[in-house]
């Protein structure tokens, strides 16, 4: 009898990577990540346990789009008062928080309950191209661009 593999919260081992994101475009960089983040990549994935590893996403600031994104692509936010629904395009996000733009893409791809919640605490989004992780022995992980 064949039994089928699943991995077990405290067996999981995780690594750590670090991506560049310059000259990347974000939805294929962000579909990459996501996997890592899942654990998809590996071949003890199961799908209610995270078995996923940690990225550092560096050089948010560079990241391109195709297409007329940058005018027409908006981002809403709600305060929860009546008439304080904000809008921004995706050209002011990038200048003033290119990180949020990185996460919001990745967090999309995630599961919506509360493993995708604990995976997004596994992602590091920095703007320039230093990060404060030297003592994780991260990995430089090449994403090739299609």
């Amino acid at each position: 009898m064949r039994t089928t593999f699943i991995a077990k919260p405290a067996e999981v081992t995780r690594k750590w990577y670090v991506v560049d994101a310059d000259g990347h475009t974000l939805g294929r960089l962000s579909t990459e990540i996501a996997v890592i983040l899942r654990g998809k990549h590996k071949p003890s994935y199961t799908p209610h346990v995270d078995t996923g590893d940690y990225v550092i996403i560096v050089n948010a600031e560079k990241i391109k789009v195709t297409g007329k994104k940058l005018d027409q692509k908006t981002y809403t936010r709600h305060s929860g008062y009546v008439g304080h629904l904000k809008e921004a395009t995706l050209r002011t996000v990038l200048a003033k928080r290119p990180e949020s733009v990185l996460m919001h893409s990745i967090k999309g791809m995630l599961p919506k309950n509360n493993l995708g919640r604990q995976m997004i605490k596994k992602l590091r989004v920095y703007k320039g191209p230093e990060h404060g992780h030297e003592a994780q022995k991260p990995e430089v992980m090449e994403i090739k661009e299609r």
